[in-house]
């Protein structure tokens, strides 16, 4: 006589999804357990009728209505019957390996070649739907792992994979070796069209991943356009880099131009002299390192002795030598410069374009004292005259 069960139950295994119970003789008030994340569904002649949630149940005709009515079992007492109990798991079963069936061919878009690549990654499923996916998928076997379900799935996989990765890289002009940093971007637009295949089998795909994808390496065209893709780049880089390097050395000497004229500017305002006056000395100096040539000799008086005069050397300078040449005057067009930043000023400027310094003389002189006005007033600021 064949044995009744008592208890009826799976334990559960390393990526298992479906389990069917090894016995079909049953009885009512035996004990059903039901794990966390699983479902039970019984069968009755190839037809699945009561499904059970986590728990333990007393089976007896209040629990198992369909197959009670069907049989015509006894309440109140152990009553024999036959029927399959399926136990599916239902929890997220992570890490499900998949890969394309063939190559992906396409023409690189950069330079026009076919090239075939491989693909693989890994998938997350999740079963919702225990029913659906016991009869779409199992019919007449007895178990159902995840290393299955792949296997029923790679068509789909593979087709979804070839034709986005294929069409997307051609439209949007990706080189194959730019395809590394797309691939999350790849993974997120491929997962939505396969989570509505999964879901005719009443599954759900969690996550989806690309992880890799097989160059074809060592092969001759291949290697070829790899080396001219990358030496065209580096060359790319190279000019780059020098052309940063050439607008940080710029940069540093037009900082350190300013410097030195802010420093000189400065050295100026504390001894006490302009920048006309600086001017003059160099004048000076020069004029006396060429003593005793040409019209200089006409001076009556060694212009070397020129560079101990005082701080209006300057001006001095330009009446002697504007004397001994014929009285000649600066020309109207002489360039004028800033005293403080020593910029060269644009004609008939009030104020410094490159400090804004007001130019002294700009506003004429006082009357009575000789005072070189640097901005617009009613009175002299040293004596008080009227202006």
């Amino acid at each position: 006589m064949p044995k009744i069960a008592d208890v009826i139950q799976y334990e559960g295994g390393a990526g298992a999804l479906v389990r069917k119970y090894p016995r079909e003789n049953l009885c009512t008030l035996s004990q059903l357990v039901v794990r966390e994340t699983q479902e039970a569904i019984f069968f009755l002649n190839g037809e699945a009728l009561d499904s059970f949630g986590p728990g333990r149940y007393t089976l007896d005709t209040g629990n198992l209505p369909l197959i009670g009515g069907a049989l015509k079992l006894a309440a109140g007492r152990r009553s024999p019957f036959h029927a399959e109990v399926w136990f599916v798991d239902k929890a997220e079963h992570p890490a499900i390996k998949w890969g394309v069936d063939s190559k992906i061919e396409y023409i690189e878009p950069t330079c026009g070649i076919p090239i075939a690549l491989g693909a693989s990654g890994e998938m997350s499923l999740r079963v919702v739907n225990a029913r659906k996916l016991l009869l779409k998928l199992v019919g007449s076997g007895t178990a159902l792992d995840t290393g299955d379900l792949a296997a029923v799935f790679r068509p789909f996989v593979s087709t979804r994979v070839k034709t986005y990765i294929a069409q997307t890289m051609k439209a949007g002009g990706i080189s194959v070796f730019e395809i590394d940093e797309k691939l999350a971007t790849f993974s997120d637009a491929i997962k939505k069209p396969l989570a509505d295949d999964f879901a005719e089998y009443g599954i759900v795909l969690e996550r989806f991943f690309i992880t890799t994808v097989v160059k074809p390496e060592g092969d001759r065209q291949y290697e070829r356009f790899k080396e001219l893709y990358f030496r065209r780049y580096a060359d790319v880089a190279e000019a780059n880099l020098r052309r940063e390097v050439g607008v940080i050395e710029a940069e540093t000497e037009a900082k350190k131009a300013t410097i030195e004229a802010d420093a000189r500017a400065e050295r100026r305002r504390r001894e006490g002299y302009t920048y006309a006056e600086e001017r003059g000395f160099e004048i000076a100096e020069r004029a006396a390192a060429n003593e005793g040539v040409g019209p200089m000799t006409n001076l009556g008086v060694g212009l070397g002795t020129m560079a101990g005069v005082g701080g209006a050397v300057g001006g001095v300078v330009n009446q002697a030598v504007g004397g001994a040449l014929g009285g000649a005057q600066t020309p109207a067009s002489e360039p004028a410069f800033c005293d403080a930043c020593g910029a060269r000023l644009a004609p008939g400027s009030s104020f410094c374009d490159a400090c804004g310094t007001a130019i002294a003389g700009a506003f004429g002189t006082c009357a009575n004292c000789g005072y070189r006005f640097e901005r617009p007033g009613k009175f002299c600021p040293k004596c008080g005259n009227k202006r």
